[in-house]
């Protein structure tokens, strides 16, 4: 089953910039097969020498520039097209691995933030004696939404899934790795995925960026949130990677103080009403398949560098100078 949603979304970003200063950001909304961008437009104030480019092997867009002294404003717009694939969850079984597409198997690998050879113990003492498929993979999230903590602030941009789950606590970037981490220990590939998310609750917090994951099980990758905050349907794809390094909202070098940040998205129906989006709990939701991993724009391509956090900060789903929900 097929279902379509239109988003509009707005970004706002601002900073105080005392000395030279170079700045990378992940905020535009990936083109994919089912997610297309119907317009998409940037600009920063201050900038010196403003350009994008785009990874090769996902579809993440990055905007480069640098700045000397004085404000700099980032803006972001885009109407964003969505496709939802619904599926029933007892029909999605895992693969054994030597029937995964080549292209899936690094998602079955260790990575920075997800450290899954460290937690290969932990994860089969509680769930290796599960079934296995669709309802293993959301036991996982459940456990990690009932024993993890959900706390603005408690992480930091060094922050792995082992340190989260030695704290339990953290924010939707630590729930995904943790989340992660677990599946690959099993054996399950699994991605980390930043976007932009539609309905949480505004007592967390203004709208931020949001963490979550994606599980490769029945042949495509299906959405799963282990911090329950958003409807799954109420994700926009900004961009996909194997953990937080790829996919950090902003990179920054320089002496850079973050002033704030403002975002909106809102749902409409494919001919533009206004709509409620409702999650169906019941069924799984997918907006990848498996070959659905390049941006279907093509052109010119760059190799995007694996951020990691040796600039004023490096993370996704909150923000240096304030957490909010995501």
């Amino acid at each position: 089953m097929m279902s379509q949603n239109l988003f509009e979304i707005n970004c706002a970003l601002d900073y105080e910039v005392t000395g030279p200063s170079d700045f990378l950001f992940n905020i535009e909304v990936a083109q994919t097969q089912q997610q297309k961008a119907l317009s998409s437009y940037y600009s920063a104030s201050n900038a010196i020498d403003l350009k994008s480019f785009k990874a090769n092997d996902l579809p993440n867009r990055f905007i480069r520039f640098s700045a000397l002294t004085g404000h700099v404003a980032v803006r972001y717009t885009a109407q964003v097209l969505l496709t939802h694939y619904w599926a029933e969850p007892h029909d999605l079984h895992e693969h054994p691995i030597a029937e995964l597409p080549k292209e899936i198997l690094p998602f079955l690998l260790p990575s920075r933030y997800c450290e899954s050879d460290k937690l290969f113990y932990f994860a089969n003492t509680h769930f290796g004696a599960q079934t296995r498929g669709y309802e293993r993979v959301e036991s996982i999230c459940r456990w990690v939404y009932e024993n993890i903590c959900f706390m603005p602030g408690a992480s930091n941009a060094t922050t792995s899934a082992t340190d989260t789950l030695t704290s339990r606590v953290g924010v939707c970037r630590d729930f995904a790795h943790l989340t992660i981490a677990l599946l690959r220990a099993l054996n399950i590939p699994a991605r980390f995925v930043a976007g932009y998310d539609y309905g949480a609750d505004p007592a967390l917090g203004p709208t931020d960026f949001h963490a979550y994951v994606e599980a490769f099980v029945g042949g495509r990758w299906f959405i799963f949130d282990s911090t329950r905050l958003c409807p799954r349907n109420g994700l926009v794809r900004i961009g996909t990677g194997f953990d937080a390094a790829d996919v950090a909202f902003a990179t920054i070098f320089g002496p850079v103080q973050f002033v704030g940040m403002k975002l909106d998205i809102q749902p409409f129906d494919k001919t533009g009403v206004p709509v409620t989006l409702l999650d169906d709990a019941n069924l799984a939701i997918s907006t990848s398949a498996s070959n659905d991993v390049n941006d279907v724009l093509g052109g010119v391509t760059m190799d995007a560098p694996r951020m990691a956090s040796n600039g004023n900060y490096a993370i996704t789903g909150c923000t240096a100078a304030k957490t909010a929900h995501g």
